[in-house]
């Protein structure tokens, strides 16, 4: 059988792009494995699709590289939402059903959307960082040393595999603040099982340690990630994180056929 495909990718973390509307597959792990494979399929982080929804303007299913169904994945709804809008399905703006519930997007141009992420309540501290869910788990490690010399697979395994975390894994951030503001930040994927460019959500929760002991207000902060820039806006009131939205690139990189056994 032939599958079309997209591609895209939103600061480096890059996705294959599965349209319903094209394809109906019966999706499995093994399926799933050969696609994202960089030396056998077509390589990515992660495969989504694109599924129709009768109350909302479509619905975001998510996978990772290791075949796994996922939680939620802010720069991969961003890029579900740029395919979205070029297939003319949305327009500026739209609503959408993902792993953790509803979600708002902008598209503030064909290349640069907004994603608004689910409140942040509950956050734990440990002594060696935070644990902080925005759609998907992530423990936060802040870094003193230059953070180019730091041995993120190795590291960033250790950690994800503690028995603290191992009943459901976790993703893995190692922050890095400057003067000015911004953070550098590298993370350790599980579901990939390595780093990768950049990971939305966990800009989110690296934004979010980053102001966690500053004045309540509304803030901008701009997150540095191997593949680029992004900017996460949010609100804080009381260490209750409201008004989150994720914005940056999102751009498809090329379309394809590939031939798949079922």
């Amino acid at each position: 059988m032939i599958l079309h495909f997209y591609k895209y990718q939103a600061t480096g973390n890059d996705f294959v792009v599965i349209d319903e509307n094209e394809n109906v597959l019966p999706y499995n792990t093994e399926l799933i494995k050969f696609l994202c494979d960089r030396h056998f399929g077509i390589g990515a982080d992660g495969l989504i699709i694109l599924r129709n929804n009768n109350d909302y303007d479509f619905e975001m299913k998510f996978f990772n590289s290791d075949g796994l169904p996922a939680s939620f994945c802010g720069n991969g709804s961003r890029c579900i939402v740029a395919y979205a809008y070029k297939k003319k399905y949305i327009r500026n703006t739209c609503k959408f059903l993902a792993f953790d519930g509803l979600h708002e997007a902008l598209v503030l141009d064909s290349e640069t959307i907004k994603v608004k992420l689910n409140n942040v309540t509950n956050i734990i501290r440990h002594s060696d960082g935070y644990e902080i869910n925005t759609g998907s788990p992530h423990f936060i490690k802040e870094v003193d040393t230059d953070l180019n010399l730091i041995d993120v697979n190795k590291e960033g395994r250790i950690i994800r595999n503690q028995e603290r975390f191992a009943e459901k894994g976790i993703n893995v951030d190692f922050v890095q603040k400057d003067q000015k503001g911004k953070i550098s930040i590298r993370t350790y994927e599980r579901g990939v099982e390595a780093e990768t460019l950049s990971c939305g959500t966990g800009s989110v929760a690296s934004a979010i340690y980053s102001i966690i002991n500053q004045e309540d207000g509304n803030y901008a902060v701009g997150v540095h990630t191997l593949g680029g820039m992004l900017t996460v806006e949010l609100q804080k009131q009381d260490n209750v994180f409201t008004n989150i939205w994720l914005c940056g690139k999102a751009i498809e990189v090329f379309e394809g056929n590939i031939k798949i056994n079922l």
